[in-house]
């Protein structure tokens, strides 16, 4: 089976540094993989992308050595089974709030030879992934239970010692709206959104997860890993591109636009 590399980072101590599709094209997700991310993660809660055009997307992904993940709309075991059988490696489930919606989720993700209740059905996935698909599967796909409640904080203790679990995701925003009101992404001179991160990182650790965040960016990204956090995701391709587009027309209206520097068709 072809490994999972996100694993080697971590067992190395590195940080795996994701990518985010919003879009729903398979270009776009292949320009994405193909800018050195270690994986990419396709949108199916708040992106514009449904299954039938994640499936390119993957099929984009495959051209490179990025790890193709997908965030669920919700914890529903169909849409988990049947994007793993698209080829994901890994699932990012939203809004776990307790150690039974994480069991719920861990098992949708894992055969029934350790105790979850995947329907067995890769399709896609036994041909990306290797003929030996579900004798490696249960030991190769991450779990990501998405911490982003305050709720999710006090109970995260239960959630993170649920076993078959590989990792968190920290939703800043929707984790900010429960504590104080509203969403924000970065958390600096805020102490109580601050100790509600350094509580699941210190939960995580102790149970042996990994930590993602999703983060607005390289350098928020680098707080985040200072703080113990060993998956960051950076800006969206859709915050990218409007980012970009809305910089170069800033320059230009301003009157203090470059000169260009190479073609790149």
């Amino acid at each position: 089976m072809r490994p999972n590399t996100l694993k080697t980072l971590w067992q190395s101590g590195q940080a795996v540094v994701n990518g985010w599709c919003s879009i729903p094209s398979s270009w776009s997700a292949e320009v994405m993989a193909h800018t050195g991310l270690d994986s990419v993660t396709l949108d199916l809660q708040h992106g514009v992308i449904n299954y039938d055009t994640a499936v390119p997307m993957l099929q984009a992904i495959s051209t490179t050595n990025a790890i193709p993940l997908a965030r669920v709309p919700w914890n529903e075991p169909g849409i988990i089974m049947k994007m793993l059988d698209a080829g994901c490696y890994g699932v990012i489930c939203p809004m776990i709030n307790s150690r039974a919606e994480c069991e719920q989720f861990v098992g949708a993700c894992r055969y029934a030879n350790v105790g979850g209740y995947r329907s067995y059905g890769p399709t896609r996935a036994s041909v990306y992934a290797g003929s030996d698909y579900f004798e490696q599967a249960n030991d190769t796909v991450l779990t990501f239970a998405m911490i982003e409640t305050q709720q999710a904080v006090q109970n995260v203790e239960a959630i993170v010692s649920v076993p078959g679990l590989d990792a968190v995701y920290v939703g800043p925003a929707d984790l900010s709206i429960t504590i104080q009101g509203k969403p924000q992404m970065e958390y600096d001179g805020k102490p109580e959104l601050l100790a509600a991160l350094e509580t699941v990182v210190a939960a995580c650790k102790k149970h042996g997860v990994q930590r993602g965040i999703h983060c607005s960016g390289a350098a928020h990204a680098q707080k985040m890993i200072a703080m113990g956090f060993n998956f960051v995701t950076l800006l969206s391709d859709h915050g990218y591109l409007a980012q970009a587009v809305g910089s170069a027309v800033k320059e230009l209206r301003s009157g203090v636009a470059g000169g260009v520097s190479g073609n790149p068709y």
